[in-house]
Parts: structure tokens; C-alpha cells; sequence
């Protein structure tokens, strides 16, 4: 008979509640990490709102950090016992989607080899991490053992909010002067602002409407913040730029407000980065489009993940180079992960990231 843990499992749209549920079996590559701690993240809350859709009994949650309890018979090169992190994205590592360089699409066993979003796997099309024990799918791509000297709470934004705002700078191009602005300074708005300094940026400008957020926004490296409850941020951002623009517009909250936002503060030329998770479809003002005739760039990002991804983030953590600690803002125990999401869905408490601890 199956040993039974833990799990945050979606029921129906409006209700992720804490239930019993079999550990899994573990298949010849991958690797059963037993959770020390993991969070919540704005995905989740549109699942448990029903905006993204899930298959009911589904363990919900894509950030873990643990301990492998038990691995694969063909996996190598890691340990039982040993700590690790994995990403939000398991890429398995052959498909044509990752021999692209585009592993968040990984299309593995199709026949083609590409999959829209199908490297994110945990509480989406597998079961995920908000429970005692979690499978990793192709643990040899995705484990990545964490430094000595660093914490669960250290390492916890690397497997998702990290690895996405980071790559929202990244993915811009973002280049050694330029001149950048984040619509919305959440977990994810913060990593890429943390991001677009760490890529040379000279001027960032942070927005959003929650001071305690514009704060924390001034700590991960914006130049200036503009608190949207009291001034239009284009004009203030135009204002700032004397009438040029930006270099770069990350959005990173998934509104048509954010993105028209984006697209009417970019210099011509430029690149909007989009980060957000969107609920409806989007509209492209003209005239902030200049017709079609302005060169603007519009990238759209999926998490990266993978192991040496994982690595990497750690690295930047270890070298103290970004210090995300200031993102953890509130704690609790897996049993008492319903008031959690309580808590992060309906944002009380200037809360950024929990975390969940067994």
C-alpha cells in the first residue's frame, strides 16, 4: 500500500485545500525530493480563481527547495540526502524545443519537439511542489545542488520569480547605460529590476501603486519610483527622459493598462519585455505602435529553467551580488497553507512571498 503526505490540491475554481494523496513512484529518471520549503506564486492564484485551467485533484505549486530522498535507478551524479533546488520549467534537456534554445516550450515526445509552455510541468500537467514530497521529472536537466553557505529563504526565488524577472532583462538586451522602466513592482517586477541593474542599466524608474513595494523597489536598484495612485507614470517617465523615452519597458503584471503603459513610454526603437500572465486578450494602441512603423521590439518571456539556470541564479545569491531577502515577508507551515493563500490571493498585509515550510 502507497505511503500517503501531504498535498495542496486544486478541487474546484475557489477552493485549494490540504489533503492526503500517494507519494509517487519513482520512474529510472527522476529523483523524489522531499520539500523543505517551498511558496505561492501569482500562477497559482489564477488557478485557484479558475483563470488558468488545471485538472481537478492536482497538487498545486512550481518553486521547490529540499532534500533528495530518493532517486531514479539511471540517474547519476547526485546523492540521497543532498540539498537541491529545481526549477518551476523541468526541461527534459533532447527535445527539439531545447536544442532550440527555448526549453520553457519543450515539447518532448511530440513529433515535433516543441510544446507551448510545456516545460512547465510541476502543478500544471504534473503534480507540483506545495506538499511533503515532490517528483522531479528528468532529474539530471533539472536538480541543481545548493551552495553550503546559502538558506532555503536565500535560494527560494531562484526556481521562479528570479529566473523570470531576470530574464525579462535579459531577453531585452538590455545593454551597459540604458535606461529602463518596470510596470509593477511585485515579486516578479522586483527581480527584473534587480535584473536590468545587474545588466548594466544606469537609469531604472520603478512603478506601482503600493509605497511599501516603490521601497523595496529603491533596495533592488531603481533609480527612481513613481507611485501610479498619484502621478500618470508615462507622463512622469517621459518627464524623466525628457521627451526620448525608454530604452527598455518590462511589464510585469499582466494588465492592458501595464502593457499600453509600456508600449507608450519606449523610444523609438525600442524593446517592450512582457513578463505578465494575461486573463483577457490584449489591444495595441496606434499611435504607441506608431502604425507598425516605430521598430519596436515585443518579447514575451516563459520562466527559464533547467539545472545550470538554477546554478547560475545561485551564484549571483552567493557572490551577494542581489539580496532578495526583503521578498519573504510572511511564513507559515504547510498545514496552515490555506490561510496562506488567503493571505497572497487577496494581498494583505504588504505581502510579497510566503514561505511554506513543512
Amino acid at each position: 500500500m502507497a505511503r500517503m503526505m501531504k498535498a495542496a490540491i486544486f478541487v474546484e475554481p475557489g477552493r485549494i485545500v490540504l489533503d492526503d494523496k500517494p507519494m509517487p513512484e519513482v520512474g529510472p529518471l527522476d529523483a523524489l525530493i522531499k520539500v523543505t520549503t517551498t511558496t505561492i506564486c501569482g500562477t497559482d492564484v489564477h488557478i485557484l480563481k479558475g483563470e488558468y485551467p488545471v485538472a481537478r485533484g492536482l497538487t498545486i505549486g512550481h518553486e521547490p527547495v529540499g532534500i533528495i530522498h530518493q532517486l531514479g535507478s539511471a540517474v547519476s551524479g547526485y546523492q540521497e540526502g543532498q540539498r537541491v533546488i529545481a526549477g518551476a520549467i523541468t526541461p527534459s534537456g533532447w527535445s527539439s524545443a531545447c536544442q532550440c534554445g527555448v526549453s520553457s516550450q519543450d515539447g518532448a515526445g511530440t513529433p515535433h519537439g516543441f510544446k507551448l509552455m510545456g516545460g512547465w510541468k510541476f502543478g500544471n500537467t504534473i503534480d507540483g511542489c506545495q506538499a511533503e514530497y515532490v517528483l522531479v521529472p528528468d532529474a539530471m536537466a533539472n536538480l541543481a545542488p545548493v551552495p553550503d553557505g546559502l538558506s532555503d529563504e536565500q535560494v527560494l526565488m531562484c526556481p521562479d520569480i528570479m529566473s523570470t524577472g531576470f530574464s525579462g532583462a535579459e531577453r531585452a538586451g538590455i545593454r551597459i547605460g540604458d535606461t529602463v522602466a518596470v510596470f509593477a513592482q511585485g515579486p516578479i517586477g522586483l527581480c527584473a529590476t534587480a535584473g536590468a541593474k545587474l545588466s548594466g542599466a544606469t537609469t531604472i524608474i520603478g512603478v506601482d501603486r503600493l509605497a511599501q513595494r516603490l521601497t523595496v523597489s529603491s533596495q533592488m536598484g531603481a533609480d527612481h519610483v513613481i507611485d501610479a495612485s498619484r502621478l500618470d507614470p508615462v507622463d512622469e517617465i517621459m518627464r524623466l527622459t525628457s521627451g526620448r523615452g525608454v530604452d527598455v519597458a518590462i511589464e510585469a503584471l499582466g494588465t492592458q493598462a501595464t502593457f499600453e503603459a509600456c508600449l507608450k513610454v519606449l523610444r523609438p526603437g525600442g524593446t517592450l519585455s512582457s513578463l505578465g500572465v494575461y486573463s483577457t486578450d490584449l489591444q495595441i494602441p496606434l499611435g504607441a505602435f506608431a502604425a507598425g512603423l516605430g521598430d519596436h521590439k515585443i518579447i514575451t518571456s516563459l520562466c527559464p529553467g533547467g539545472s545550470e539556470r538554477m546554478r547560475r541564479l545561485m551564484s549571483v545569491i552567493e557572490s551577494g551580488r542581489v539580496d532578495l531577502s526583503a521578498m519573504v515577508t510572511h511564513r507559515f507551515k504547510l498545514d496552515d497553507i490555506e490561510q496562506a493563500y488567503e493571505l497572497f490571493g487577496h494581498q494583505r498585509d504588504g505581502v510579497l512571498k510566503v514561505a511554506i515550510t513543512p
